[in-house]
């Protein structure tokens, strides 16, 4: 993991600390996590991969998947068909993403009921104290 205390020790490199802070943000996203996530079962048209993301419009879709692709995590091919379609799929960056990504998810799932528990015993406490 890397915090501040990394950063600070590479002071020769300073664009170090603002490059990992700016993937991480982008990566770390609910729209780019999804798309991720939704692409590795395989590639899949612009409408496709709409219709599989819930509550994403397509102006969110478009930004998110552009961004993507800049950041090579996503690979655009324009199918020769009438009309043209467009298809997205992940590159092998993307793939490798996808693991821990994936690795996350599960960890989500397999801990959600602590986590519910404990937000619940948090919010039990804190309104004991604002009441008395």
């Amino acid at each position: 993991m890397v915090d501040s205390r990394t950063c600070a020790r590479r002071e020769g490199d300073p664009e170090v600390c603002g490059a990992i802070s700016d993937l991480l943000a982008r990566i770390g996203d609910k729209w780019s996590l999804l798309i991720v996530s939704t692409l590795g079962a395989g590639p899949l048209r612009f409408n496709e991969l709409r219709r599989q993301i819930a509550d994403i419009s397509q102006k969110m879709l478009s930004s998110t998947l552009k961004v993507l692709e800049r950041d090579g995590l996503v690979e655009r091919t324009v199918l020769a068909s009438v009309p043209p379609q467009v298809e997205y799929a992940l590159t092998d960056l993307g793939r490798e993403l996808l693991r821990p990504v994936s690795a996350l998810a599960a960890w989500t799932a397999a801990n959600t009921p602590r986590i519910m528990a404990a937000r619940a015993q948090y919010d039990a406490r804190a309104e004991a104290l604002s009441a008395g």
